[in-house]
C-alpha cells in the first residue's frame, strides 16, 4: 500500500484562534527614519464583497532600502525597532490598517533597482496556500522602471497601485478574483 500526501485543509478555526489576535499593525517607533505612512488594505472575494476574517502579512525594507534580514548585508543602516514586519486581521468591512515608513528602493536580483513596495500575504478562508502581491505607491516615479511591474501586463498593473487619500493614507483594495481580481505572484 502506497501513501500519499495528507491532503490539504483550508485555513481552520485554530489558525483564526491563535493568529488573529497576534497584531503588528505599527511596524516604525518613532526614532525610525524615513516617511511615515498609514496603508489600508481591503480585502474582497470575487463579487467584491469584502471579506471579514482575512489576515494580511506584509514585509518591507526601511526608508534606506535594507531588509531586516540575515541575507540583507549591504551597507545600508538598520533602524533600531524597525523589523518591517506587520500582521493584522481585517476587520467587518474587510480592512486593515498599517502605520510604517516608505520603503526605500531595493536591487534586483537581474541588475537595477524596484520601486519602493510593500510584499503582501493574504491568508483567508477557502485559501490552501497565502496569496503573496505587492503594493506599490502610486505615482511614484520609480515605478516606471520597476522590473516586476514591467512583467505584468499594463492593463492588470493598477491592480497593484495603492492610491493615496486626502488624509495622506495609501489604499489598495485586494480582489481574491473576478474582474478587478488582484495581481498574485508564485512563491
Amino acid at each position: 500500500m502506497t501513501k500519499g500526501l495528507t491532503p490539504s485543509q483550508t485555513v481552520g478555526p485554530f489558525y483564526f484562534g491563535t493568529l488573529v489576535t497576534a497584531y503588528r499593525q505599527d511596524l516604525a517607533p518613532p526614532n525610525v527614519a524615513g516617511e511615515r505612512v498609514e496603508i489600508v488594505l481591503s480585502l474582497h472575494d470575487a463579487e467584491g464583497v469584502a471579506v471579514p476574517d482575512g489576515v494580511f502579512e506584509i514585509w518591507q525594507a526601511n526608508s534606506h532600502g535594507r531588509y531586516n534580514h540575515p541575507d540583507d548585508r549591504r551597507n545600508l543602516p538598520l533602524d533600531a525597532g524597525f523589523e518591517g514586519f506587520g500582521r493584522v486581521s481585517t476587520w467587518r468591512d474587510g480592512s486593515s490598517r498599517f502605520s510604517t515608513v516608505k520603503p526605500g528602493r531595493v536591487p534586483w536580483p537581474g541588475g537595477g533597482m524596484q520601486a519602493p513596495h510593500v510584499n503582501v500575504s493574504i491568508f483567508a478562508r477557502g485559501l490552501l496556500n497565502r496569496l503573496a502581491t505587492r503594493l506599490y505607491f502610486d505615482g511614484d516615479p520609480a515605478n516606471a522602471e520597476d522590473p516586476v511591474l514591467q512583467m505584468i501586463e499594463p492593463a492588470r498593473r493598477a491592480t497593484l497601485l495603492a492610491k493615496r487619500d486626502g488624509k495622506g493614507a495609501w489604499f489598495l483594495p485586494i480582489h481574491l478574483g473576478g474582474p478587478n481580481e488582484t495581481v498574485f505572484f508564485d512563491c
